[in-house]
């Protein structure tokens, strides 16, 4: 597993998968953000672009819709998580580049990617603590599982942080 020190270029990235999203398929996305460890200025991460949209139902998500991101390079995977779709697509290396989750707009203002990003660029203190905890288990060398399931409890820290200082209810970070 690789973790990179933070790349600049990733925002811009980010911004041009959104709006190649975007012209592709006018009027689905109400909204589409950067997400993740590559959308918080000066955190280490896997230099993968995860971008979250949102959609009115995830019904409009049609098969011709769907095969639209196809043909965008977006691969479709079952993660498990509930009330989301999940692509991911490679770059020409074969390397997974971008994930998108595509998920609902009423969920939108509470989802815990968001809030985690919100917090970690208003509080760096908390995004160098999550970087050591993704350094210090890439350097152990997990399974790309057993990395995400290890940062859970630093993320579920942040995140509760976070859900509180909004008045949100608690909810657990892992989605089984």
């Amino acid at each position: 597993m690789v973790i990179d020190d933070h790349d600049p270029a990733w925002a811009a990235l980010a911004g041009r998968a959104g709006e190649e999203l975007t012209a592709a398929l006018p009027g689905l996305f109400r909204a589409i953000e950067h997400v993740g460890s590559t959308s918080v200025p000066g955190l280490a991460a896997k230099p993968i672009i995860d971008l979250m949209a949102s959609v009115d139902t995830l019904e409009q998500v049609t098969p011709e819709r769907a095969a639209v991101l196809a043909r965008l390079g977006y691969v479709s995977e079952e993660t498990g998580m509930t009330g989301r779709f999940f692509y991911y697509r490679a770059d020409g290396a074969g390397r997974r580049a971008f994930h998108l989750h595509v998920v609902t707009a009423a969920s939108w203002p509470t989802r815990n990617e968001r809030l985690l990003r919100d917090h970690l660029r208003a509080h760096p203190e908390a995004a160098a603590e999550y970087a050591a905890v993704k350094r210090r288990l890439a350097a152990e060398r997990r399974s790309g599982l057993e990395y995400t399931k290890g940062k859970t409890e630093v993320i579920q820290r942040l995140i509760d942080r976070e859900r509180e200082a909004r008045g949100l209810p608690r909810v657990d970070v892992w989605e089984d």
